[in-house]
């Protein structure tokens, strides 16, 4: 079966390497255009573009699918299937039904739960206990196609959006294969998604890593998980940038506390902080100016005022 891919981030890379191992005739690789990045403006190749040059797999990078643009490359190349992973652009509905047998997306969530561009993040900042992936064979709408393939995974407590991403980069690459398999042998089966439980995965904006230290420290503990490896939960400290990356929630015994107060440095637990409900022993962080410390460390070397207060 001659297979289209596209996608654009890593993990899209990883689906993509998982079908070229696997064996599949790739016959191509879609990608969004390389961005400019940094100070000098360079422009930077996208994961799946670096990867597919790995691989010796054709790279395409349209600047836009809209009014058939892409048709004509389609029509060259006349694939039998279309693979989408975060391509990050909604597929006009030339392409979608081009193929013989369809367009499928690789989706790390429990559709219909988190439709959208952010589901880890999402899955991990909301504190759910499990999320999961599903192949799907898609349609018109915004990750509503039928389920080929689906399975669940729990979510660890402190368990970050950056480890989650690997564990389901092997989920739905062993989820792809197989839902492969079966399209072309005939015996896959589709499940129209549920009516129930229907939400949106919106896209991670930088503003949301602010943490607010009136919520708990539940909440103020997922958001530095869902936040974790980018952009990290952000704070401030004596009015300097604070990013902080690894935290765990305790009780908070002492009485008359503001949220945001910083408690102690506790041996081999951390800087203890107060929250709107209980505290955190805040463990691994990045001051302006530091590059990223353990906070015993960084309190070795520089003074830290018990009783200031975080975001202030």
């Amino acid at each position: 079966m001659r297979i289209l891919f596209m996608g654009t981030p890593d993990f899209a890379a990883d689906m993509l390497c998982t079908l070229s191992e696997s064996g599949e005739d790739v016959i191509g690789a879609v990608s969004q255009p390389d961005k400019p990045k940094g100070r000098g403006h360079k422009l930077v190749p996208t994961d799946v573009k670096l990867k597919a040059q790995e691989l010796d797999i054709p790279v395409f990078q349209p600047e836009t699918l809209k009014n058939r643009a892409f048709l004509p490359e389609l029509e060259r190349l006349d694939p039998d299937m279309i693979v989408v992973a975060a391509y990050g652009k909604i597929l006009p509905g030339y392409i979608i039904d081009y193929p013989k047998y369809g367009c499928i997306n690789v989706h790390p969530s429990l559709l219909p739960r988190y439709r959208g561009a952010a589901p880890i993040q999402r899955a991990v900042i909301n504190g759910d206990k499990e999320t999961g992936a599903c192949i799907m064979r898609m349609d018109r709408g915004l990750d509503t196609g039928d389920i080929i393939l689906c399975e669940k995974t729990a979510i660890g407590e402190y368990e970050t959006s950056g480890q989650l991403f690997e564990r389901m980069a092997e989920i739905c690459g062993k989820l792809l294969t197989e839902a492969v398999r079966m399209i072309g042998d005939g015996t896959a089966e589709y499940k129209k998604q549920s009516e129930d439980g229907v939400c949106y995965a919106e896209r991670i904006r930088k503003e949301e890593s602010v943490i607010d230290w009136s919520r708990s420290a539940a909440e103020i503990s997922k958001l530095i998980c869902g936040m974790n490896p980018s952009p990290l939960a952000a704070t401030t400290y004596k009015g300097q940038s604070v990013k902080i990356e690894e935290a765990e929630k305790t009780e908070n015994t002492k009485r008359d506390t503001v949220p945001g107060e910083i408690l102690g440095i506790i041996k081999g637990k951390g800087m203890l902080t107060a929250c709107g409900e209980d505290a955190l022993y805040i463990k691994t962080v990045k001051f302006a100016g530091s590059k990223r410390m353990n906070i015993e460390d960084y309190a070795r070397g520089h003074k830290i005022d018990i009783g200031a207060v975080l975001g202030e």
